[in-house]
This record gives C-alpha cells, structure tokens and sequence, in this order.
C-alpha cells in the first residue's frame, strides 16, 4: 500500500492540470504517520507521502552545476509523474523512483494512481491528516 495525504494528492492533480500539454515530474517525501495530524489510524512509522519539491526550484544552479542541488540527497522515496497524452501507467520514459504517483487528464481523483519501481500497480491509500507545520 501506498499512503498519501488527501492535500498532497490534490496538490498534484492541480499542478498537472496547471502544465497540461506538457508533462511536469516532481520529488515526493513522506513524514512518518506519528508526526501527522490526523494520522492516528496508521501504525506510528508508516511512512505516508505529504510533501513535493517544486519543479522549478534550483534551477539556476542545476543549470550551472548539471545536478539538482535543491534536495537533499535521498529525501525522497517517490516521484509523481503526470502522462497528459498518456496512460495510466508508468512509462519506459519516465525518470523512475521507489514508488511512482502518475496521474492523466482529465486530473480527477480516479485518475491517479501508485506503482513500484517495475511499473506494479500498488492499492492507493488517501489519508485525512496533516503534516506538522514547518517554520523557515
């Protein structure tokens, strides 16, 4: 099972809707279920994806260094991928991750969905909890 936040899958939904035609791919993290708001129901270290990194952040300095400096190295256990004249599947052209969260038009809640590494569709769990607010 993959486990992510109702807010985090909205987020994602709408950002693709926002690049169609064009594909947009982000870096997703997970908070253990303990530190959420709301995330009583799981079992304390279940990890539960509730945060992407934007697509455009670190640019500058990707275009200058030829790495994505802007994460933190292994920060990220999965990638969301949106496919606006695919399927729902991961693709041979996808830049794979652990766990994949790919979605296609027309950006609704049925048209998102989890997979593995291999391209295994994996049971999408939505959960109604929070993230701890973070301060800058």
């Amino acid at each position: 099972m993959v486990f992510v936040t109702r807010g985090l899958r909205d987020a994602l939904l709408e950002l693709a809707a926002k690049a169609e035609p064009e594909t947009v791919t982000v870096p997703l993290s997970v908070t253990s279920a303990n530190e959420l708001l709301g995330g009583d129901d799981l079992r304390p270290k279940t990890p539960v994806f509730t945060h992407f990194y934007p697509p455009d952040t670190g640019g500058s300095v990707t275009a200058v260094f030829g790495m994505n400096l802007s994460i933190p190295a292994r920060q990220t256990q999965g990638r969301f991928t949106s496919h606006p004249q695919g399927r729902l599947e991961v693709a041979r052209t996808d830049d794979l991750h652990e766990i994949m969260l790919v979605a296609v038009p027309p950006w609704t809640t049925d048209t998102i969905a989890a997979f593995d590494r291999a391209g295994r569709k994996q049971e999408l769990v939505v959960v109604d909890a929070e993230p701890p607010a973070e301060l800058l």
